[in-house]
């Protein structure tokens, strides 16, 4: 019999594919290639030496390697590149494109998150807002264990959704940029259509315009998960690992702020995650 938390996660919303999960957001298949309009490398600097200082922290031993799972376009990975020798994995062959010209000298690999194995180890696994595509249980759960298996002893992992149950709120926000030969523009809305489930709703509105000056309009959905901190905690240590969460000083999260996970694999090397500030 599945668990409470298990019931929960199965309430979704109509539509999704044969599995039950929601459909592949457009953006990182048909429009993978404007992704550098919609996100660039120098929004995400704050964040990455956030979570550079959070990795290096736990740890009593210097961290060589990382793995990020769900790298996307790879616009952590140009900043987290100068401190680690990083391997990228993501299951969508256009976003790996656009993040290999980005990043050449980064290792590229297709894979899903809760089923990929490299046949490696890593110093420290991170895992941002990809982590979010876990929308149920049993996936939050393969990706965690995906974690746990490529990290060392001793290791330590980091998971970075952009919400937690306790910090979610319903917000509209735009952006965009202009590129050489095309520009994009957006409108994103998150919000929540049945709060007794364990997914929020992301509704993207792309204007898109390329060299001939015509607009043209593209809708994208993303549904993600939505876990209660009690909850993630409890299934990494599932996954085995030692975490706590970690207050993280940006992102939309308000009024309580937004959390990391901190996950420590037991091992020589590492402190106990309750010991680390």
């Amino acid at each position: 019999m599945p668990n409470d938390m298990d019931a929960r996660s199965q309430r979704r919303g109509e539509g999704g594919d044969r599995d039950g999960r929601a459909p592949e957001p457009r953006l990182y298949g048909e429009l993978a290639s404007w992704w550098p309009l919609v996100s660039q490398p120098a929004e995400y600097e704050e964040a990455s030496l956030f979570y550079q200082r959070v990795l290096i922290e736990a740890c009593g031993h210097p961290l060589r390697t990382l793995l990020e799972l769900g790298s996307g376009g790879g616009n952590n990975a140009s900043h987290l590149k100068k401190r680690f020798e990083v391997t990228l994995v993501d299951r969508a062959p256009g976003m790996l494109t656009v993040s290999r010209a980005l990043n050449p000298e980064c290792t590229h690999v297709e894979g899903d998150m809760r089923v990929v194995r490299l046949g490696r180890q890593f110093d420290c696994v991170f895992v941002q807002d990809a982590i979010g595509y876990m929308s149920t249980v049993h996936d939050l759960r393969q990706a965690m264990q995906t974690a746990f298996i490529h990290c060392k002893e001793g290791g330590v992992a980091l998971f970075a959704p952009d919400y937690i149950r306790e910090n979610f709120r319903p917000s509209t926000q735009h952006g965009g940029h202009d590129g050489a030969l095309r520009s994009l523009r957006y409108v994103e809305w998150t919000w929540d259509p049945d709060p007794t489930d364990s997914c929020y709703t992301v509704d993207f509105a792309y204007l898109l315009r390329e060299g001939s000056g015509v607009v043209r309009v593209e809708q994208d959905r993303h549904v993600l998960g939505l876990f209660a901190r009690a909850e993630w905690l409890e299934l990494l240590a599932e996954a085995g690992f030692e975490a706590r969460a970690v207050p993280a000083p940006f992102g939309e999260a308000e009024p309580s702020g937004r959390e990391v996970f901190r996950a420590i694999k037991p091992g020589k090397g590492c402190a106990k995650a309750a010991d680390v500030g």
